[in-house]
């Protein structure tokens, strides 16, 4: 018991150092997917991880947008060296401009998919000039009057805060030979791979050994959501072994999602599946009936035709002895008064409905008696009727007679059925009762029935006794049964 306990607990610290590998998998991958997205964030706020990681996107610094700054930059360094009024000063001013002007044209942005950040920059200049123009307002704010008149260091503090930011965003990411763009993540991601795939096929060696029977596709696919780790597509769903794994290792409790992934799963083929099968079933007996196997049936029933008989009972006899005998012995006594009060209304109705009654109602005592007749003859017809009923279900004669009875009552009723007007009736009104049970009750069955159908059945795995329909209304409802 030791040993084993000290197993589990191995198997339980392994289990949760894969899962905490396979999320670390998962957060690397996500990160990735998420870089391009969220550069701008990491540019302004983590410049580390934007110097690193841009290589593994194959993100470099666009040559247009970077020479624009440069030039800036050495624009300053020159005013810093020989002054704003400088001829040096005044060349390198008019450089800017037209780099300005071909940036607007160009759109440079374009390429990384930011062609907005170019709209944020022509939208601050054209506030800060006063102009309507974005190539006016580049041109006016890179002039030496301009930048006398409303103070060098305040406006390109302005450049430097609110307009390079912006341009330093842009980039160029280079295109790989098949088309797309260059993402070597997989160097990151081999390890992890690797790993996963060593791991995936010890697993499947050891269930191999503890199945004998099962093949490897078998074995590895027993725990096919370890496939996803390994894939190098698809990344995104690593999030599904890496949630199991992290619920297998007591990490993370996720019953309450199973249950509710497997009710809305089994929910939704439930329903689907029930719909076609029974939908299936009446198709197939509406083409049974249209191909007048009903008709062939009918037919048969009155030929000899051989009927295999597995415990030599005739069951359907057996049932209407057992019903018979329970309607008469069980039901019988205990309806017993209300039949007496019935008979008793109905002589009572034929007393009042009589001309000599009538006529002799009104002398004294004879209402009274008339009342103590009806309940005598009510109670004896009553009594009689049971006895008869009883004394013929045990006189072998009586049932005899009875079974001749209902032989001769149901080859006559298929004799008179098989009539070609009479049979052609009841074809059509079964077709159309069919028909009437698929629109009614089977497409309208909702997922509240699948739903009250799983919740029984949780119920049942847990030892919990229900009712098998907790609320007939809703069953009434949905078949079209009127209460």
């Amino acid at each position: 018991m030791e040993k084993t306990k000290i197993i589990k607990k191995r198997n339980l610290w392994f289990e949760r150092v894969m899962a905490l590998m396979a999320t670390v998998n998962l957060g690397l991958v996500l990160f990735n997917l998420t870089y391009v997205g969220w550069r701008d964030f990491y540019l302004r706020n983590l410049p580390q991880i934007q110097e690193i990681y841009d290589p593994i996107k194959g993100i470099e610094p666009h040559r247009e947008t970077e020479n624009y700054l440069r030039t800036v930059e050495k624009l300053e360094q020159q005013i810093s060296v020989t002054g704003i009024k400088s001829v040096k000063s005044a060349a390198k001013l008019k450089e800017v401009r037209d780099l300005s002007l071909e940036m607007i044209d160009d759109n440079p942005f374009a390429g990384a998919s930011k062609s907005g950040t170019l709209e944020k920059i022509k939208n601050r200049m054209r506030d800060r000039l006063q102009n309507e123009s974005s190539k006016g307002a580049f041109s006016t704010f890179w002039s030496q009057e301009y930048l006398l008149k409303e103070g060098l260091d305040k406006e390109l503090d302005f450049f430097n805060n609110q307009i390079k930011p912006l341009i330093a965003t842009n980039y160029y990411r280079s295109i790989g030979e098949n088309g797309e763009f260059i993402d070597k993540f997989w160097i990151i991601d081999l390890p992890f791979v690797i790993l996963f795939l060593l791991e995936l096929l010890a697993r499947s060696f050891y269930i191999k050994r503890r199945h004998a029977g099962f093949s490897w596709l078998d074995c590895i696919f027993w725990r096919w959501y370890d496939v996803f780790l390994i894939l190098p597509f698809w990344r995104s769903l690593r999030i599904i072994p890496v949630l199991v794994r992290l619920d297998k290792a007591k990490l993370l409790n996720l019953q309450g999602l199973k249950q509710q992934t497997q009710k809305g799963i089994v929910a939704n083929f439930a329903e689907e599946i029930t719909q076609i099968v029974v939908i299936r079933v009446i198709n197939q007996t509406q083409n049974s009936i249209k191909r007048g196997n009903l008709t062939r049936w009918l037919q048969q029933s009155q030929t000899l035709r051989p009927y295999v008989d597995i415990n030599n009972v005739d069951e359907i006899e057996a049932l209407a002895s057992i019903f018979v005998q329970t309607i008469i012995r069980e039901v019988l006594p205990k309806i017993q008064p209300q039949i007496i009060a019935l008979l008793r209304h109905n002589i009572d109705s034929a007393f009042n409905q009589s001309p000599i009654y009538r006529n002799f109602g009104n002398l004294p005592g004879l209402g009274q008696m008339q009342s103590q007749l009806s309940q005598q003859l009510a109670t004896q017809i009553a009594t009689n009727l049971y006895n008869a009923l009883v004394s013929a279900t045990e006189d072998p004669v009586s049932a005899k007679l009875s079974s001749d009875l209902v032989k001769r009552f149901s080859k006559s009723l298929s004799s008179e059925i098989q009539k070609k007007q009479v049979l052609s009736e009841i074809q059509s009104l079964l077709i159309d009762f069919l028909e009437e049970i698929k629109i009614n009750y089977v497409q309208q069955l909702s997922e509240e029935d699948i739903e009250q159908i799983l919740e029984q059945t949780r119920n049942l795995h847990s030892g919990v006794s229900v009712p098998l329909l907790a609320d007939t209304n809703v069953i009434r409802k949905s078949s079209g049964i009127k209460s």
